[in-house]
């Protein structure tokens, strides 16, 4: 999906300035044609200037060589300055595109995209898009002076124009068959590495707590045993890449000696002057680079399509629903779930388990979001709404730093010792400093008294349907079950939905469902 959607993320930003890429083709063109031409106005002054011993004829054709070089002088800062800047846009407006719908999705980021995704996009990504808008005007400009140069040597000669005509395709050609290899090792470096940017994220977001448990050696060598998979990765694109720098010298190459060679009987025969053949050695020598630059925008597409590809996957994660035109309230009171997808309900005031298997994350989303609640669809719902009166607790929501009860306690008119009693989350709070105060993300906790606290923070919400997916995966049996029965009871009345495999959850619900076997 990524890599079919990668040409219409890359359209999109393109379109966006049409005069600039205009710009970069056009510099691109006028810089390289004067190249392709200057060998034929050499060999011009040599038959026409030179072997007569004709000043004129050969005054007028270095004027010609001079205003070639002119050209191709006022052509090559303009294409420089084109292609820097097209490199600035593709780079940043690929950054600014992702940044901007970062910033819409909110919290659902952390949900739906690892961490290492984003650090890799924004390290790596975007620059090869810069690339492979910053080759755009070369790459035209190797085309159009290819066509030039190759219909001259037509005109002069049809024998030796067929042959770079027919051999400088093919040998192009031959570089293709490298490329599909390239990316898909491009495509496994870089899903490499942003699950290397993610376990790096994870190990430093627990760095306290390894140290703690004394394992700080062992996430080192599992770091360093993902970091030498992404120098593999990278060493196998690389070797690939030396084949395509090789090839690309030695197929047109290979070509250059044989127009040279034909070129040298047909002098030798008189069919063709010596400036004719000079011209052709020249222009057989100039298509080495029309090649050497088509390659490496080749190169250049292989790796962008792979990170273009990348950043759309990021841009087709859907933020929570906009609000509506003409948005309807929620009937007050508890309230019953309906799934739109299966048909199924949730009746109001009662605690339901659902066994969703490894759909667990999907269904829960889908629940919170896109299922109706009394009766109304929640996509016809003002957005805050729905949060204010369906909450959906995630094990990976964050505890900020600060004071712990301020942290728990929503402000809701909910009894918050009531709420940490039913999350048996007091003990936690005893094993805090003195001062009751969490650090950045509650590290210094682990994980089972984390997930209390998120409990408790989730119970003070007074959400009339709660969603509460895995809330007791971290912690033990006994606990479980205490948390089990003590969350239906503070929840009485109220509409409360668990998603988990728990028997000891299954005990105490009031109806189980499995939505595991859903297509």
């Amino acid at each position: 999906m990524a890599s079919d959607s990668s040409p219409r993320f890359l359209w999109s930003l393109l379109a966006q300035r049409p005069g600039l890429l205009l710009l970069a083709t056009v510099a691109g063109s006028l810089w390289m044609l004067p190249t392709a031409l200057m060998p034929l106005a050499i060999g011009s002054a040599i038959d026409s200037g030179i072997r007569p011993h004709d000043v004129a004829a050969l005054l007028s054709w270095v004027l010609v060589v001079l205003g070639l070089g002119l050209v191709q002088m006022i052509s090559a800062g303009a294409l420089h300055w084109a292609t820097h800047t097209i490199w600035l846009h593709g780079a940043a407006g690929s950054q600014r595109l992702v940044l901007a719908h970062v910033t819409k999705l909110g919290g659902v980021l952390t949900r739906k995209v690892r961490a290492g995704e984003v650090v890799a996009i924004g390290a790596s990504d975007i620059y090869r898009v810069g690339n492979l808008f910053e080759v755009v005007g070369r790459a035209t400009g190797a085309l159009v002076s290819f066509a030039v140069a190759a219909g001259v040597l037509l005109w002069i000669s049809p024998l030796l124009g067929a042959v770079v005509l027919v051999g400088v395709p093919l040998a192009t050609l031959g570089i293709s068959p490298l490329l599909s290899p390239l990316r898909r090792r491009e495509e496994a470096q870089r899903e490499q590495l942003g699950q290397v940017s993610a376990q790096a994220a994870d190990i430093v977001s627990g760095l306290r707590i390894l140290r703690g448990v004394g394992g700080e050696s062992r996430f080192h060598e599992r770091f360093t045993r993902a970091s030498q998979r992404v120098r593999a990765a990278g060493v196998a694109a690389g070797r690939i890449e030396a084949w395509l720098v090789g090839t690309e010298v030695l197929l047109p190459g290979l070509v250059t000696v044989l127009v040279t060679w034909l070129g040298a009987r047909l002098a030798l025969d008189g069919t063709i002057s010596v400036g004719e053949l000079v011209a052709f050695y020249g222009v057989s020598a100039f298509l080495v680079i029309p090649v050497r630059t088509a390659s490496e925008a080749a190169y250049s597409f292989a790796s962008g399509m792979v990170a273009a590809g990348r950043a759309k996957a990021l841009l087709q994660v859907e933020p929570e629903p906009p609000s509506p035109e003409q948005p309807r309230a929620l009937p007050p009171g508890p309230l019953d779930l309906v799934d739109e997808a299966s048909g199924v309900r949730f009746a109001a005031g009662e605690l339901t388990v659902v066994d969703a298997g490894e759909r667990t994350e999907a269904v829960a989303e889908r629940l919170a979001w896109r299922s109706s609640a009394g009766g109304v669809p929640l996509r016809e719902v003002e957005p805050d709404e729905v949060r204010r009166r369906i909450l959906l607790a995630h094990n990976q929501d964050q505890l900020f730093a600060g004071p712990v009860r301020a942290e728990v306690d929503l402000g809701r008119g909910v009894d918050l010792d009531a709420a940490l009693h039913a999350a048996d989350a007091h003990d936690v709070l005893a094993a805090l400093p003195a001062d009751g105060v969490l650090d950045e993300r509650g590290r210094s906790l682990s994980g089972g008294q984390r997930q209390r606290l998120l409990l408790a923070r989730a119970l003070c919400a007074d959400a009339d349907v709660l969603i509460l997916d895995e809330p007791t995966s971290a912690v033990d049996a006994h606990t479980e079950a205490r948390i089990a029965a003590r969350v239906k009871e503070f929840r009485a009345g109220r509409t409360t939905i668990v998603l988990s495999q728990s028997p000891l959850w299954t005990a105490v619900a009031d109806r189980a469902l499995d939505m595991g076997a859903e297509k």
